[in-house]
Formats: structure tokens, C-alpha cells, sequence
């Protein structure tokens, strides 16, 4: 009887497993249609071969395109090429450029996403958005966020080469609020390094986040911990708190 109950134990565990990754595929699908088994393993750092289970597992199919063939028009590009501008500027005051990014956080078998839009020469965190799936959703609450909490827009915002980033939607409003797209080059994470930076020592700092009860509490916490990181945690390379430093410097530019 014992071994039974362990079995079904790790049974439903697995089957929890699988469910969990068959919602984050699905949600990959929706932004990306022609995305195959190999793509959307890219996309969610997972191996492909335990996407591949999982899609056969619940019939998850990518839409398929016939072949054409067509002459390409006048003018027409097949992907629009956004350069890494922070290669040439030295922001020195607030709301220049923006840097974003979103990062997993692991709770209880489940993946929640966290997405911040951070002023680059404040350092402070300006818009966040928390959702069960990362997707262009995700990102453009975080700008808009930012936008709403900043009272304005910043010149430049900048990001990876991530499909969220490219997407339509989130192109269409950064450019509804008058902001230039800046990504890093394909393949290199270090040039958005302020924003890998913060993620880490958010992790670091949060522990084990297993140990709230529920999603809520989770949810309270980070918002709990941004507000900590903006008006109380002392920055190294500031010698004190980002807000802080943003005060101080507006008193010298008046």
C-alpha cells in the first residue's frame, strides 16, 4: 500500500509537470505560430526533446505554412534592424534611456514571470509587470507602467532581441510614446548587463520563495522588494538608494 501511495505521489507530481509546460508552450504558439518544437525549446531554455513529449503528449501542433514563392517589393525589408545605441550614449541625467528586461522566478513547480523597466542613469526601477507567461504582453505593462509611475517618457529604451521586444504591439507603443528602440546585438547578453545585474541580486537577496502560501503573497513581495531596491537598498556604484540618488541629482541641475 505504501509504495502505491508513493507511486501515485510522483505520478501526480509529474502530471502537474507536464500540465505546467504544456500552458507555457501554448502561450509560446499564440505570439509565435510557426514556431516548431526546436524554437519554442529556444525560447523557453528548455530541451527539445521534452518539448517534443509534451506537444505529442497533447497534440500541440505549430501552424504551418504553405511555401511561395514571391517577388520582393520596392523597399520591402524582411526584419527591421534596431542598433544598440547605448554603444553611443553616456546618459547623465534622468530619462534618457531605459533599459528592460523579464526573468523567471520558480514558486511552487509553476514559472511566474517578472518584467522591469529600469532608468539607466538612476538606477531606479520605474515599471514592473508580473504574469503566469512571458509573451509581448508582459513587456509593454512594464513600459506602460513605467511611462505611468515616470510621468513621462525617456528618449531611448532598451532591450535584448527577444521576440517580446520585437513584436508589434510592443514596438507600436513605444513608438505611441515617442520612445527610440535600442537592442542589444544578437547573442550578447552582457550589453544590457544593469538589468542581468539587478535580476540576479533580486534572486539573491529574495530567497526561497517557496515560502509564501500563495501567489498573492508572492506577488506582495516583489513589489514589497522593488520598493526596498528604489528607496532604501544602497547601490554600490551610487553609494546610496536609487530614488535618493535621483533627488540629489535634481537638486544640482536646479
Amino acid at each position: 500500500m505504501g509504495l502505491d501511495l508513493k507511486n501515485t505521489y510522483y505520478k501526480t507530481i509529474g502530471q502537474d509537470a507536464d500540465l505546467e509546460l504544456k500552458a507555457q508552450i501554448e502561450a509560446v504558439i499564440v505570439d509565435n505560430p510557426a514556431y516548431g518544437h526546436r524554437r519554442i525549446a529556444m525560447h523557453l531554455k528548455l530541451n527539445r526533446k521534452r518539448i517534443l513529449r509534451i506537444m505529442h503528449k497533447f497534440g500541440l501542433k505549430p501552424l504551418r505554412h504553405r511555401c511561395k514563392l514571391f517577388k520582393k517589393r520596392d523597399g520591402e525589408t524582411k526584419a527591421i534592424d534596431y542598433v544598440n545605441s547605448l554603444k553611443e550614449l553616456c546618459p547623465i541625467r534622468e530619462n534618457i534611456v531605459w533599459v528592460s528586461d523579464f526573468t523567471y522566478i520558480k514558486y511552487r513547480g509553476r514559472f511566474i514571470y517578472l518584467a522591469s523597466v529600469q532608468d539607466f542613469y538612476t538606477r531606479e526601477v520605474l515599471g514592473i509587470s508580473i504574469s503566469r507567461f512571458h509573451n509581448r504582453h508582459l513587456v509593454a505593462e512594464a513600459l506602460n507602467d513605467a511611462v505611468q509611475k515616470a510621468g513621462c517618457a525617456a528618449q531611448y529604451i532598451h532591450s535584448d532581441q527577444g521576440s517580446e521586444y520585437r513584436s508589434h504591439d510592443y514596438r507600436t507603443l513605444a513608438k505611441s510614446f515617442g520612445i527610440a528602440i535600442s537592442m542589444s546585438d544578437k547573442g550578447s547578453p552582457w550589453q544590457n548587463g544593469q538589468m542581468e545585474s539587478y535580476f540576479g541580486r533580486f534572486k539573491e537577496e529574495s530567497g526561497d520563495l517557496n515560502r509564501f502560501e500563495s501567489l498573492p503573497e508572492l506577488v506582495e513581495f516583489i513589489y514589497q522588494q522593488v520598493y526596498y531596491y528604489n528607496h532604501q537598498r544602497i547601490h554600490t556604484t551610487l553609494k546610496m538608494a536609487p530614488v535618493q540618488f535621483k533627488q540629489a541629482a535634481r537638486r544640482k541641475l536646479s
